[in-house]
């Protein structure tokens, strides 16, 4: 009634709402109360924290953010704030399946076997490509991700699923972080991670390398490079086949290098980033 008034009587509304209107009055002329205050308070910090990353964020890391900022407060009063606000994070989609492994290559066992914790940085690495659309065709990612704090160290783009991209991301994660003696790297069966070309240079860059593939058309076996994919997808709205490639292009590198590996929490860090992780082992 409070939000409404100045376009609609008192008295029509507590009519059509059953309610008497010194009733209101007495509610509108109370003095707010020491918890309401802080709610509000807290409620927009909150709404600051959820603008500030666009909408990704649910209640467990807003929650964190504020416990990052050392406020004490319980994840289950930020969930009925944020449900109060209707602040709910952005959804994922369908996946779609562009791996093909309809091929004769040899292919490697999974040596990985859903282990996904690292004790050290370039100890198991997983790769994937995923599509993206733009409005002049398909383009495609190839991400390298340590396990270790969940960091993409190397990604590339192309307009072809062939081996090419491929190397470029893994060269570009041997430059950014250098693999442990008997390195796990892990794949699907895909054609690229199969072929001559792949293999010689995993091999040359990672003498010791370990390589390691999902069993067929299993995707829980990659599960942490999937998740990545679909993160990315539902976080990053120029995605969605209105935007050139150019702008693609611009908008991966910057959620990537920018947001991705800076300043998004993850939920299987307890919701640090991997920056920070990084920081307190170097210490």
């Amino acid at each position: 009634m409070k939000q409404h008034k100045e376009r609609c009587s008192i008295s029509k509304m507590a009519i059509e709402l059953g309610v008497s209107r010194s009733g209101y009055y007495v509610w509108e002329g109370r003095k707010t109360s020491r918890q309401e205050a802080e709610d509000q308070k807290l409620a927009g910090l909150i709404e600051h924290i959820f603008k500030k990353h666009y909408g990704r964020y649910g209640s467990p890391r807003v929650w964190a953010e504020l416990q990052g900022l050392g406020l004490r407060v319980s994840r289950k009063r930020v969930e009925r704030l944020m449900r109060e606000q209707k602040l709910s994070a952005l959804r994922r989609r369908k996946r779609v399946i562009t791996t093909n492994s309809r091929h004769r290559l040899a292919v490697a066992s999974n040596i990985l076997a859903r282990n996904f914790h690292a004790a050290y940085p370039g100890e198991k690495w997983v790769s994937d490509i995923t599509y993206l659309r733009s409005t002049c065709g398909w383009l495609y990612l190839t991400v390298v991700i340590d396990l270790w704090d969940r960091k993409v160290i190397g990604w590339a783009m192309s307009k072809e699923l062939t081996a090419e991209p491929v190397c470029r991301a893994l060269a570009m994660a041997i430059g950014n972080r250098h693999p442990r003696e008997g390195l796990i790297f892990h794949s699907d069966q895909g054609v690229q991670y199969c072929s001559e070309e792949f293999r010689t240079m995993l091999k040359r860059l990672c003498p010791s390398v370990r390589q390691s593939m999902s069993q067929k058309g299993d995707c829980w076996d990659n599960a942490c490079a999937e998740s990545f994919f679909k993160t990315i997808k539902v976080e990053l709205d120029i995605l969605q086949g209105c935007h050139s490639m150019k702008e693609v292009q611009t908008g991966v590198f910057e959620y990537i290098e920018i947001y991705y590996n800076r300043c998004r929490r993850h939920s299987a860090l307890g919701y640090a980033t991997p920056v920070a992780l990084t920081s307190i082992t170097a210490a």
